[in-house]
């Protein structure tokens, strides 16, 4: 069966921390996951990680809401285009949480991407992740 939404894998798994700094250390100094983009001040900092093969762990800092902590935020797939892909979700079923929309995320370098949120059959969050 053909890939729907033109998916080339997953871009990313975003997770919360209630300790961003324990975190950090355990996916980049214990297991060795190289930093990719890092954005955001104190209490609201991410990062993303490289794990290999163009794929991402992204950490949250959750400090005020450890009931989050660790817990599986979104799931991202890779697609060439968004606004296409988003279409072909919500033809598939999906419920559209946020609409394709061009955000430049302020990581150092710039990260421009287009991103869009849809909900699976059980609510589970879904971003369609575009590289611009």
């Amino acid at each position: 069966m053909p890939d729907t939404l033109g998916s080339r894998g997953f871009h990313h798994v975003a997770l919360a921390a209630a300790d961003f700094d324990r975190s950090l250390e355990f996916y980049h100094d214990g297991l060795g996951f190289v930093p990719f983009r890092a954005w955001g001040g104190p209490g609201e900092r991410a990062v993303m990680l490289a794990v290999g093969a163009e794929s991402y762990l992204e950490i949250f800092e959750r400090p005020d809401d450890p009931l989050d902590a660790g817990r599986l935020l979104h799931l991202a797939l890779r697609v060439d285009d968004c606004r296409a892909a988003h279409a072909a979700a919500i033809e598939a079923g999906a419920r559209e949480k946020m609409a394709p929309t061009e955000v430049e995320i302020p990581a150092d370098p710039p990260f421009p991407v287009t991103i869009s949120f849809v909900l699976g059959p059980d609510g589970e969050e879904i971003e369609l992740f575009q590289e611009r």
